[in-house]
C-alpha cells in the first residue's frame, strides 16, 4: 500500500509518525493531511531516506539542485554539494544531471545524503539519443520506472505541458517563452513528433508506475514564467488548471503529488499566483522555484529568490528550490550551494514567523536569540544562528576586547540601558 492509502485507513505509520515529532504537531494531524493530499511525505518504498513532511501546517521546506552539465562532469564534485546543501540546511536534493554517467551519478548521490532524492526523467529519457526529439514515449515510461526502481522518492513529470497550455504560448507575447528545461524538451518533442505529451495522454500510466513504488509525483511547471514580463499569463494560469486536474487523479489512485510553480514574479503578484495554485490544485503542496522578484541581479539571485520565497512562504507555498548566486550564470559551484542553501532558510524561517502550526516553534527560535543579544551571550547567539560559522568569524575577526560587538564596544545600547535600569531599581529599593 502507499503511504497515502494507509493514511487514509487510519493507519499512523512509521513515517508519519516520524514527521509529526519533527513538526511538533499531533500525530494525527499530519495522518489526515496525508489523507487528503495536503501533506506529502516522499518516500519510495526503496528507497532509505528521511521522512520529511511537506505541506499544510509543515515548516517550509528547502530543496537543492546539483549535478552535472554535458559540459561539466565531475562526479566527485556534485556528491561535495549534495553534501553540503544537506550540511546547510537542505532538507531535500535533486539530480538535475545531464552530462556523463547519468545511473552512476544518481546511486553515489543517493549514497552520500540520507534526504528524500528528486530526478527529472525526462533527461535521462533524451540522454541516449542526438536530439531531444528523437526520444520515444517508452523511452520517457522507461527512464521513470528506472529511478523508481532506483529508490528515488519524488520526480518532476511535466504533465500539464499539453496541446492547450502549447496554443496560449504559441498566441501569447512571451519573451523568454519556455526556461524550464524538461518543459522545453516535451514541447520540442511535441511539435517535432505532432502528438500529445505522453506524460499527458497517458497520464494513467505514469499515475500506475508511481503507485508501484510509492513514488511522489512533482507536478512540473513547463510554462512557468523566466522574466518578469511574462508572469502571470495565459500558459502560466492553463498549466495551472491542468494541473489540478492531474492531482485529483493521482489522489484517486492513492498517489502522493506536490505542484511545482513558477518562476519570476514581481512581488505584487506573489500572492495571486500561489492562491491560484493553492485553489485550482486542490491545496496539494506547492513547490516553488524562487519566485525570483526581478530580472536584473545575476550574481545575486539567491537573493531575488529569497525575497520571493519568504513572501510565498507566507501566502502558503510549502517548499522553496533554492537559487544560488550562480543563477542564470553558470554551473554552481560549491560555495554558490552553500550559500544558497543558507539564505534560503533564512527565507524559509523567515516565513515560518507567519505560518499556522509554525510560528510559534519559529518564534522561540528568535525569542532565544533575542535573549542571547540582550544578555551579549555570543556563544548561544552562534548557536541559533543560521550560519554560525560566519557569525562566529565576523565578531571574532574584529574583536577589540570588549564583551559586546566592536560597532560600540563600551558604548552598547544594551549595556548601557541595562546598567541604568538596575541602577534605577536600587534607587526605588
Amino acid at each position: 500500500m502507499t503511504l497515502m492509502e494507509d493514511a487514509r485507513k487510519g493507519l499512523i505509520t512509521p513515517e508519519i509518525r516520524s514527521v509529526a515529532e519533527v513538526e511538533g504537531i499531533d500525530a494525527d494531524l499530519v495522518r489526515s493531511c496525508v489523507a487528503k493530499g495536503l501533506v506529502t511525505i516522499p518516500k519510495n518504498i526503496k528507497g532509505k531516506s528521511r521522512a520529511f513532511g511537506i505541506g499544510k501546517y509543515m515548516s517550509v521546506k528547502v530543496n537543492a539542485n546539483i549535478g552535472t552539465s554535458r559540459d561539466f562532469v565531475n562526479i566527485d564534485e556534485e556528491v561535495d554539494k549534495a553534501k553540503t546543501a544537506v550540511e546547510y540546511g537542505a532538507d531535500t536534493i535533486m539530480d538535475l544531471s545531464t552530462g556523463g554517467d547519468l545511473d552512476l551519478i544518481r546511486s553515489r548521490i543517493m549514497d552520500a545524503v540520507d534526504v528524500p532524492i528528486g530526478t527529472v526523467p525526462i533527461y535521462q529519457a533524451a540522454a541516449s539519443h542526438k536530439t531531444v526529439v528523437d526520444m520515444t514515449s517508452d523511452d520517457m515510461f522507461n527512464a521513470v520506472r528506472k529511478h523508481a526502481e532506483d529508490g528515488v522518492d519524488f520526480v518532476t513529470i511535466h504533465s500539464g505541458v499539453n496541446y492547450n497550455a502549447l496554443e496560449r504560448l504559441k498566441k501569447g507575447d512571451r519573451i523568454t517563452n519556455v526556461v524550464s528545461r524538461g518543459g522545453s524538451f516535451t514541447i520540442a518533442w511535441m511539435i517535432h513528433n505532432e502528438q500529445e505529451n505522453p506524460f499527458y495522454s497517458e497520464y494513467d500510466y505514469l499515475v500506475e508506475i508511481a503507485k508501484e513504488y510509492d513514488l511522489t509525483i512533482s507536478l512540473g511547471d513547463g510554462m512557468r514564467p523566466g522574466c518578469i514580463h511574462d508572469a502571470s499569463d495565459a500558459p502560466k494560469f492553463m498549466e495551472f488548471i491542468t494541473l489540478g486536474e492531474l492531482v485529483s487523479k493521482a489522489r484517486e489512485s492513492d498517489v502522493q503529488t506536490f505542484v511545482e510553480g513558477p518562476g519570476h514574479v514581481p512581488l505584487n503578484e506573489v500572492e495571486l499566483s500561489v492562491k491560484a495554485m493553492k485553489e485550482l490544485c486542490h491545496g496539494a503542496p506547492l513547490y516553488l522555484l524562487g519566485p525570483l522578484v526581478t530580472d536584473i541581479a545575476p550574481g545575486y539571485d539567491h537573493i531575488t529568490g529569497a525575497i520571493g520565497g519568504t513572501l510565498a512562504g507566507m501566502y502558503g507555498a510549502d517548499f522553496l528550490c533554492m537559487t544560488t548566486p550562480a543563477e542564470h550564470l553558470a554551473l554552481p559551484t560549491i560555495d554558490d550551494i552553500r550559500e544558497g542553501a543558507i539564505v534560503t532558510n533564512i527565507a524559509a524561517h523567515a516565513a515560518d514567523l507567519t505560518r499556522e502550526g509554525q510560528k510559534e516553534k519559529a518564534r522561540e527560535l528568535d525569542d532565544r536569540m533575542a535573549h542571547a543579544r540582550a544578555e551579549l551571550d555570543w556563544e548561544t547567539q552562534y548557536e541559533v544562528a543560521i550560519d554560525s560559522e560566519k557569525a562566529r568569524k565576523i565578531r571574532e575577526s574584529r574583536n577589540t576586547g570588549t564583551d559586546a560587538c566592536s560597532m560600540c564596544g563600551e558604548l552598547c545600547a544594551m549595556k548601557i540601558v541595562k546598567s541604568a535600569l538596575e541602577e534605577s531599581r536600587q534607587k526605588d529599593n
